[in-house]
């Protein structure tokens, strides 16, 4: 019966069985020379693009091959003893291979630093402040730059600001680890100490202002004049400065510029909701309005013509702009669709919402493992169906 049912809803399975797991394979897997000969061929034609650079940063760092030839300008070594150590520092303090290959790709002539006396006291800095080896590893792999920056000049201070500002080491790694881009910028604290200021002037509760933050910690990047723009923009839309979601609309309109957002409203025109649903759906739920256009259109297309709701059902229930269509939306409209064509549910918006809003050991428990004769079958093909 399971097999009936997905042999007669083709666009999940279509989505689904051209989708395998991520697996974590070895560079050269990653790269698989033959796709890329044309630059192969120039590296060995052209000597004086330091050819041993570029067959290192493809062989141990996992660069693809053009990328390769670009770096080697910038970062050029003979011997791979020096590149060798930073490798092996990253290695010995838990960083993955494809942590490693991002990093360098994003700042390649980290290959060429001191490991011992300029990256390794960072990393020790990071530990003495109760950040974990994984939380290292992630945050420098998303923010290398950190690694180029003066640990006394740079790194301390702007710590010890956030720490001042929070009270707690605790709040500063939640800033940190959700952002942690933002010890790059320079005189931050300018910015940051001036946009606070705006938002007690207006009547932001201070309890607010410090989760806000904490939270949110890239809202607070624009200069004053930008952001004092951003808050009355958001006053003007009826936000109340009191509530939590103030912070979550200031967050959204600092992401997009002005003909981004107008861009945005005419995607959700053309599936026929009009202004006023728009406005009232992103005061639900900002990231109504941050989801890109291609998701959009995705979301509403799935729901219309694949589910059979109206194009409203974004407006009533703006959080589905939230969720991964993929990961999240399709294989639990598909266990939804199967239920109802066993006579187990029947037809119910507010259902289908529970199902798709639920945590995934709640949704397993609640709507797959209930039905004891089809919860085998249900849950072997729910597995099938996550990419």
């Amino acid at each position: 019966m399971f097999n009936f049912i997905f042999k007669s809803l083709p666009y999940l399975r279509g989505v689904f069985v051209s989708t395998s797991p991520t697996k974590k394979l070895h560079f050269l897997q990653h790269y698989p020379l033959s796709s890329s000969s044309s630059a192969l061929k120039s590296v060995s034609s052209t000597p004086n693009l330091h050819s041993f650079t570029v067959d290192y940063l493809i062989k141990s760092c996992g660069f693809p091959p053009e990328k390769a030839l670009s770096a080697s300008k910038y970062t050029n070594f003979e011997t791979p003893d020096k590149p060798d150590s930073v490798l092996t520092l990253f290695r010995n303090h838990g960083f993955t291979d494809t942590q490693i290959s991002v990093l360098i790709r994003k700042l390649p002539r980290l290959l060429l630093s001191d490991p011992e006396n300029t990256l390794l006291p960072k990393m020790e800095f990071f530990h003495s402040k109760g950040f974990s080896t994984q939380d290292i590893a992630k945050i420098l792999s998303a923010a290398p730059g950190v690694l180029r920056r003066s640990l006394e000049n740079q790194i301390i201070p702007t710590y010890n600001f956030f720490k001042a500002l929070l009270k707690t080491e605790e709040k500063t790694n939640v800033v940190i680890k959700h952002f942690p881009g933002i010890l790059l910028y320079d005189d931050l604290h300018i910015c940051v100490v001036s946009n606070i200021e705006t938002l007690r002037e207006i009547g932001m509760p201070e309890s607010i202002i410090v989760s806000f933050f904490t939270n949110q910690p890239q809202a607070f990047t624009p200069n004053a004049d930008r952001f004092k723009e951003i808050v009355e923009e958001v006053k003007k839309m009826g936000f109340n400065p009191t509530k939590t979601m103030f912070g979550a609309a200031i967050n959204a309109l600092r992401a997009m510029s002005k003909s981004t957002w107008e861009k945005k409203v005419e995607v959700y025109k053309k599936w026929g909701l009009s202004e006023d649903q728009i406005l009232v759906a992103f005061r639900k739920y900002p990231m109504f309005m941050v989801a890109s256009e291609d998701k959009i259109t995705g979301i509403i297309d799935f729901f219309v013509n694949k589910m059979g709701w109206e194009s409203s059902i974004v407006a009533r229930r703006p959080v589905l702009l939230g969720l991964s269509l993929e990961r999240r939306i399709i294989p639990r409209c598909l266990v939804y669709q199967i239920m109802l064509s066993k006579g187990l549910i029947k037809k119910d918006f507010g259902l289908m919402m529970r199902m798709l809003e639920s945590p995934e050991s709640c949704f397993r428990k609640k709507y797959v493992k209930k039905y004891e004769e089809e919860a085998h079958e249900l849950l072997k093909l729910y597995q099938e169906m996550l990419p």
